[in-house]
């Protein structure tokens, strides 16, 4: 690939989750809840940051299965915290069981899937933008799915956090025109 999106700059980890994986629609429920859970624990850190402990994660949250996080209690927060491979914010840890368990009444009731894909519906927006300057931190759309998610219980996710996961989520499409997965994203 000849030209990318500047902000993925020229790591090896940070260049192939932007040429695989950055923007491609994701409808798994249960991945998708991963990736808000991962871009909750992202705020305040670089995105790299997570990238280099996402298996760390996967391990210690058992694959990122919300039906079994929802069962977890004060020991479980404890063992996390002392886990050098993921970042250990008590907060986000907390807010982690937290969120499994209002993922498990979306689910339930219509899908997690279906919940977030109806906002969209059901088809990624597709903005163009030039420019990093072009992208937005948040959208009145982010602002909205956020505020949603806060009223069904969710927590660390603020319309920055939810703009990030609906980019890396592929419900929008921000890669640069310039770059070659815009258009290849688009026809997904």
């Amino acid at each position: 690939m000849n030209k990318r999106c500047d902000w993925c700059g020229d790591d090896p980890l940070y260049v192939d989750y932007h040429d695989i994986e950055w923007g491609v629609p994701e409808r798994n429920s249960r991945a998708l809840w991963e990736k808000l859970i991962l871009d909750g624990f992202q705020a305040g850190l670089a995105w790299i940051t997570i990238l280099r402990k996402r298996e760390n994660f996967r391990a210690a949250f058992q694959g990122f299965d919300p039906n079994v996080i929802a069962e977890w209690g004060e020991a479980d927060v404890i063992r996390l915290l002392g886990d050098p491979g993921i970042v250990r914010h008590r907060g986000k840890i907390e807010a982690t069981i937290g969120n499994a368990r209002a993922w498990q009444k979306i689910e339930a009731d219509q899908g997690f899937d279906k919940f977030l894909w109806a906002y969209v519906d059901g088809s990624p927006l597709i903005n163009r933008p030039k420019t990093m300057a072009d992208v937005p931190a948040e959208s009145p759309l982010s602002q909205q799915v956020s505020k949603d998610l806060k009223k069904a219980g969710f927590k660390f996710c603020g319309p920055t956090i939810v703009y990030a996961f609906m980019q890396a989520s592929g419900l929008i499409n921000d890669h640069m025109v310039g770059c070659a997965r815009h258009a290849e994203v688009q026809k997904l």
